[in-house]
């Protein structure tokens, strides 16, 4: 079966600074991988990669079997759902108005547009997915945070995608939102099962439940990649961030502190 996303050893410069340096990263379907490594590593520049809106400087990017620089990247998109906490929005639109945009893969609804019977029940049914049913109503700027974090992740699924891009979706949430956000995002394991995901943090907290893979990044390299237990240990974790952390697990979620007051995994 097709790999949902290949990277073979890209590498990416900026105003002759070298962001990324030889990563290469295979995602299977129903895969669910973090993708960690401290502020200024490159896992954005990397997400751009996977969400097919930067191309590599070297290396190649290859999303369902279709390489950039050789496919049509706007019907490519279309296959990916990308969920960023700083969403923005021109105008106030309703729950609902933001998870249709997912329909027509733009920021604010089209104008003369109106989605057909069809598109609007599945649109509703995402919503419900998420548990945001009885917010479907309710425009923008009255949401809390975690319930955008929640409608974005409906707005991405809308489009039935196949690879799903999360960027830090849990930045700015208090302990309770954040801990809704991530059921939400566990969820999606029984309600897509065949969905593979990728989610960007640099807090070990902040990931689900059901993370089966990982990639540490540091420097724009690779630190360590593989499954997610074997993966995220205090050894990687302290070369990753260049401090001695130690790693925990329990319950399916990570934790990590200060290397002589916590367990080592």
């Amino acid at each position: 079966m097709t790999p949902v996303l290949e990277l073979d050893e890209v590498t990416f410069r900026r105003n002759g600074k070298q962001i990324i340096d030889g990563i290469s990263l295979t995602v299977e379907r129903g895969e669910h991988w973090a993708l960690l490594g401290p502020n200024g590593a490159g896992k954005s520049t990397l997400l751009g990669f996977c969400a097919a809106e930067t191309f590599p400087t070297t290396g190649t990017v290859t999303v369902l079997g279709r390489q950039m620089g050789r496919t049509d990247l706007a019907a490519l998109r279309r296959s990916i759902g990308y969920v960023n906490p700083r969403h923005r929005l021109q105008y106030s639109l309703t729950v609902r108005e933001v998870v249709l945009t997912g329909i027509t893969a733009t920021i604010d609804l089209p104008m003369r547009w109106t989605p057909n019977p069809e598109q609007a029940e599945h649109a509703d049914a995402m919503i419900a997915a998420v548990g945001m049913s009885r917010k479907s109503d309710d425009v923008w700027p009255t949401l809390s945070q975690g319930e955008r974090g929640r409608a974005l992740i409906a707005r991405a699924l809308v489009s039935e995608p196949e690879l799903l891009l999360l960027d830090e979706p849990t930045t700015g949430l208090d302990v309770a939102a954040r801990e809704q956000l991530l059921e939400t995002i566990d969820g999606l394991d029984h309600t897509h099962p065949d969905v593979a995901s990728i989610l960007v943090t640099h807090h070990l907290e902040e990931l689900p439940t059901t993370t089966t893979h990982a990639l540490l990044i540091a420097d724009g390299r690779t630190v360590a990649s593989g499954p997610a237990r074997e993966t995220i240990s205090t050894d990687n974790v302290t070369a990753a961030f260049s401090h001695p952390i130690a790693v925990g697990y329990q319950d399916g979620r990570w934790t990590a502190r200060a290397k002589a007051t916590a367990i080592d995994v």
